[in-house]
């Protein structure tokens, strides 16, 4: 693992440009590297409803989780909520398909809980697993019983075999929020990290791949809400374990917990996750005010006034995460204005609406870069100094999960299914 880090510098710095026609496996949020890139060449361009789709599945329950393929396996969390209402128990599952036509393999209960409170824009299934190649590693909520807010409740994390049997059930902390919950887990070396931001004693922990023991967890000082998966990276140094959140953007030890440095703000509350181009970080928040920041990496202690390389305050995303491809850093606001700026200055290149309200989070594969909107409709844009339309196809189903890519394909979660797209 440390090795792919260290890695991941000249991967990004080259792929957009270069690619390769490889298949590799979607084992995580946001792909192999975290940061929706894939470096394939052969990945669809267009499609429609019924056009270049090749396969449609319902999915039970409900859930914004993104699916991720290792082999000829999808896996995807989900919701029953048609189960339960109130304070009576819901299922809240792990699934297995087929990756070849979208059959469940099985399906196992990971934990069962009544309802929690909620944003409409979130789920009660929004973290996406993750996978090291022989175990699945998934969180949800379990909301208490006794809870008349309902926002209140323990962290679920739970390994699976590729099988279906579960190997351990942890329940690493406490976990409140109005706006309900959503993590995905990171793996790093012999540690499943998940983010713990939540409106109480918040926390980031590290669990023992094997058993699901801590191995370190480490205080959020600010207590504040924020849903940020963490990416790691080495920058040509020692790992960091870097995300925004929480009235902050930190660097950790991913290794024992320990903070490297911080950025005080620039807001309260995040939700996308942090991109790099292997030299400078890339972040966009947030509520209650907006920016977009590009950071230097390498600093230590409280780095507020002399990371920040440049700064927007304008278009900035809150849900949707960004993606840097070659020399260009793009983000979609949730209303759906798509902006491409120059990753070195920050020079915007230009500034187009796209479309409606946006939740998933950007990915680009073949030098080309995918916007999806809440109606479904991915809008396939080169990026450079012009703005570049390649083509708009509509799959007429709402859709608030980030897509995958593996083999050629595209899988989309939708409102009621799961689709791939490709031949």
């Amino acid at each position: 693992m440390p090795c792919r880090v260290a890695l991941h510098s000249l991967i990004v710095a080259s792929f957009c440009l270069l690619g390769s026609a490889a298949a590799e496996d979607w084992p995580a949020w946001r792909g192999p590297r975290g940061d929706g890139t894939s470096t394939e060449t052969n990945v669809p361009t267009v499609w429609t409803a019924t056009d270049h789709i090749a396969w449609k599945v319902p999915l039970p329950g409900v859930g914004h989780s993104s699916p991720i393929v290792l082999g000829d396996k999808l896996f995807v969390t989900t919701c029953l909520v048609e189960a339960g209402s109130g304070t009576q128990p819901t299922s809240r599952l792990l699934l297995c398909l087929d990756r070849k036509d979208g059959k469940i393999l099985w399906q196992q209960t990971v934990c069962s809980s009544p309802l929690e409170k909620k944003h409409t824009l979130n789920s009660f299934a929004s973290g996406t697993p993750t996978t090291d190649g022989h175990t699945i590693f998934v969180t949800f909520l379990e909301s208490d019983s006794d809870d008349e807010k309902k926002n209140r409740g323990q962290m679920v994390v739970a390994a699976y075999d590729l099988a279906g049997k579960q190997l351990w059930t942890v329940r690493p902390g406490r976990f409140s929020s109005t706006h309900g919950y959503c993590s995905s887990p990171v793996l790093f070396e012999d540690l499943v990290i998940v983010n713990g931001d939540h409106d109480g004693d918040a926390y980031l922990v590290g669990l023992k791949k094997s058993d699901g023991s801590t191995v370190w967890k480490t205080p959020r000082e600010n207590k504040t809400r924020s849903y940020c998966t963490p990416i790691i990276r080495t920058f040509g140094g020692p790992p960091q374990l870097i995300l925004s959140g929480s009235k902050s953007v930190c660097s950790y030890d991913p290794r024992t917990g320990k903070r490297i440095w911080n950025i005080d703000g620039p807001t309260e509350q995040f939700v996308a996750s942090m991109v790099d181009n292997g030299k400078l970080l890339f972040m966009t928040a947030g509520f209650p005010e907006r920016h977009i920041l590009a950071i230097k990496p390498d600093g230590h202690g409280n780095v507020t006034d002399s990371a920040v390389v440049w700064r927007s305050k304008e278009n900035c995303a809150y849900v949707p995460s960004p993606i840097v491809c070659g020399d260009y850093f793009l983000v979609v606001a949730d209303n759906g204005i798509a902006s491409c700026f120059r990753c070195a200055d920050g020079e915007r290149m230009w500034k187009e609406r796209i479309g409606p309200n946006h939740s998933a989070s950007l990915i680009t594969a073949g030098g080309l870069v995918y916007f999806t909107s809440d109606r479904g409709t991915t809008t396939v844009v080169r990026p450079g100094p012009s703005f570049d339309v390649v083509s708009i196809n509509a799959l007429e189903e709402d859709v608030y999960s980030s897509p995958a890519v593996s083999d050629g394909k595209l899988y989309f979660r939708a409102d009621k299914h799961l689709y791939c797209i490709g031949k």
